[in-house]
């Protein structure tokens, strides 16, 4: 069943219900989705569809892409959904086609890539991944809604996001963000753990640069119940034991359950684009987005930089305390996303 099909079926079947009920007032949001019977795919749908990311009152539509050889799996994961009878999911389409997957999509959430193999460069996995969002940006400039939020979670997700957003130029750059929330969530969690409090009595804390082992996870700004975290930790644990062990979290998780994170990296997507969407209420939140000049970064890559959220849209929170050993950090970051950017850049 085609995309079309299934909103021009879900608008009969609520005119012949008589349906009043309140949630009904807005027509279904069609939501894409890549890699969809993959781990963190599997793991973010049923929350998706449960209205975690655009609230409890917004019908959807999701559209599955995959690549042929798993839609027997993607079939399994629609049958699922169908059985958990979301009263807010109003349809599902499952394709290996990314124009039927996209078509008129407002939301694309890109998860699925090819994971580094044995032995492979990552200027390797870069080029083989690129392929894939060249392919995926061109389809959505071609098929999207020309407002649609687009989210990359797949890695390298900086560059990925980047050649995706070259390929589409009928949309504005502004509409396309990198995955850097689990790096953020991944933080608070060890800054929580060393101090004893709660994770919700820390703000302010962000992560900038790269998804990668360079990205720099900043305490600078970040407070604690109103205190200033570095106030609260030594300069020899942020230097020594924490920020290494925001770096490597990725790889810790692979050693120890034998594949990558899922559940976390679903739970990031849902509150990247929820907080893109419905604000992030006067808190930091860890974005990757187009460079803009504003720290000095102003090469044409996708950064990650210390975000505010609202009515929809985002802004570099300006201002921000940068000392030298933050700078550094910063630089290292910046250049790594500039030699990716050079390795792809005849995908550009």
């Amino acid at each position: 069943m085609t995309a079309h099909e299934v909103e021009q079926g879900c608008r009969a079947l609520e005119s012949d219900c008589g349906v009043s009920h309140e949630r009904t007032m807005s027509q279904p949001t069609r939501i894409a989705v890549t890699g969809a019977a993959g781990q963190i795919g599997y793991a973010l749908l049923f929350r998706i569809a449960a209205g975690e990311m655009l609230g409890p009152k917004q019908p959807l539509v999701l559209q599955l892409l995959e690549i042929p050889p798993a839609m027997d799996a993607l079939r399994g994961v629609v049958m699922e959904l169908e059985d958990c009878a979301s009263p807010l999911l109003r349809g599902v389409v499952a394709s290996s086609d990314p124009d039927e997957a996209f078509d008129g999509v407002e939301f694309a959430l890109l998860v699925g890539s090819r994971p580094r193999g044995p032995g492979m460069e990552r200027n390797e996995l870069l080029a083989v991944n690129g392929e894939i969002f060249t392919g995926q940006g061109s389809s959505i400039n071609r098929c999207a809604a020309k407002s649609v939020r687009v989210l990359v979670v797949g890695n390298p997700a900086n560059t990925n996001c980047l050649i995706a957003q070259k390929h589409a130029p009928d949309i504005d750059p502004r509409q396309f963000s990198a995955m850097t929330r689990l790096d953020q969530n991944r933080a608070a969690a060890q800054l929580s753990s060393k101090l004893g409090c709660d994770v919700a009595d820390v703000s302010g804390l962000a992560v900038w640069g790269n998804h990668s082992s360079t990205m720099f996870p900043d305490l600078v700004n970040a407070k604690v119940a109103g205190t200033s975290a570095m106030d609260l930790v030594s300069q020899d644990w942020y230097e020594a034991e924490f920020i290494p062990t925001i770096q490597q979290r990725g790889a810790s998780i692979i050693a120890a359950r034998g594949s990558s994170s899922a559940a976390s990296a679903a739970n990031a997507a849902v509150a990247h684009m929820r907080d893109w969407v419905q604000g992030s209420c006067g808190e930091t939140v860890s974005m990757g987005v187009l460079a803009d000049g504003s720290y000095g970064i102003a090469d044409d890559v996708i950064f990650s930089f210390p975000i505010a959220c609202k009515n929809g849209d985002w802004q570099v929170i300006s201002d921000l305390e940068v000392p030298e050993f933050s700078c550094e950090r910063i630089e290292t970051t910046r250049r790594e996303l500039l030699s990716e950017r050079a390795a792809v850049e005849h995908l550009l």
